[in-house]
């Protein structure tokens, strides 16, 4: 069973989240505790983000600063197995360009391969934060369809170089990203649409969107895209407000627009919790429509907002 059969099989709308791994040190109660708040809502699937290391700088005397590459938030690939081991859920790693090159990727997908976890979210990732503009790693790929040719070339049984892989594993399948309001770096909307549409066409078998506040976005990017031939599912990403700094955070972050309702209601708050409730209550609304309007799955962002999505999930499921 895949997240495509999730899909194709479900009883209604299917709910899943995204979590992240722990921070470096820090444990896994957090994250446990995220994943044991929204199991009653049966959640048909989780997925765990990955992320890049990155440089910092420490200064060691004689005005002499040294460099150092680190990762923050490690374990990817051991974390989905933990959740997979402790709670039996189905598990979605992200795989990315960014950090990694191709020997870096292959050895992922035969860690994966060995824990019998073979769906992915196939994306590019973010560029390293000293950087003007994404930069591959290396012999890396520098595009999510670049990674998709390697991961298809896996599946058919060969590694990067061209070697034979003398004992194949069950190939992996996997979702990729897409942008309702576009890509920041996207031309423009239809160009950002012949890019899922040439990542669908290489094998993609859903698409789960960057987070929105307009329904009436998604539902125009979902029309557009079936005009341009594209099939796959399209899942929106759900993510509420809770916090009054997002109301400058997230547009600027995820390169999203809050509508004018919501704003107007959100200005109006002075503490989080005032806007926390706004944002369950939006978000209610905007989950039911969805739903009426045949979304296949909800996938809920968990960071800094577990707790509404629970108080959300309990008004919709």
């Amino acid at each position: 069973m895949n997240v495509i059969d999730i899909i194709n099989n479900r009883q209604g709308t299917a709910f899943s989240f995204e979590v992240l791994p722990p921070l470096k040190g820090t444990g896994t109660q957090n994250l446990f505790s995220t994943i044991e708040q929204l199991l009653e809502f049966k959640p048909r699937y989780v997925n765990i983000t990955t992320h890049r290391s990155e440089y910092v700088y420490h200064e060691v005397g004689n005005g002499l600063v040294q460099r150092q590459r680190i990762r923050r938030r490690p374990g990817t690939i051991a974390i989905a197995a933990s959740i997979q081991q402790k709670y039996g859920l189905h598990v979605v790693p992200h795989i990315v360009c960014s950090g990694n090159n191709r020997e870096d990727l292959e050895y992922m997908l035969l860690d994966l391969q060995f824990l019998g976890v073979n769906d992915l979210l196939v994306l590019r990732g973010d560029k390293a934060k000293e950087d003007a503009s994404f930069q591959p790693t290396g012999d890396g790929p520098a595009h999510a369809t670049e990674l998709i040719e390697q991961i298809n070339k896996f599946n058919d049984g060969h590694f990067w170089d061209g070697s034979v892989i003398k004992v194949p594993g069950a190939p992996f399948q996997y979702g990729v990203a897409c942008y309702p309001e576009k890509h920041e770096e996207a031309a423009n909307l239809e160009a950002d649409l012949l890019a899922l549409k040439k990542k669908a066409d290489m094998g993609a078998q859903y698409a789960v969107t960057q987070l929105f506040f307009d329904n009436k976005k998604y539902f125009r990017f979902v029309g557009m895209a079936r005009e341009a031939g594209i099939n796959i599912p399209i899942i929106p990403g759900i993510k509420p407000l809770t916090k009054l700094s997002q109301l400058s955070v997230i547009p600027k972050t995820f390169h999203c627009d809050l509508p004018s309702d919501l704003y107007a209601e959100a200005v109006k708050c002075k503490t989080d919790e005032e806007i926390k409730q706004v944002g369950i209550e939006w978000c209610v609304n905007q989950c039911k429509e969805l739903m009426q309007n045949g979304a296949p799955s909800l996938h809920f962002y968990t960071v800094s907002a577990v707790d509404s999505i629970a108080r959300i999930a309990k008004q919709i499921y």
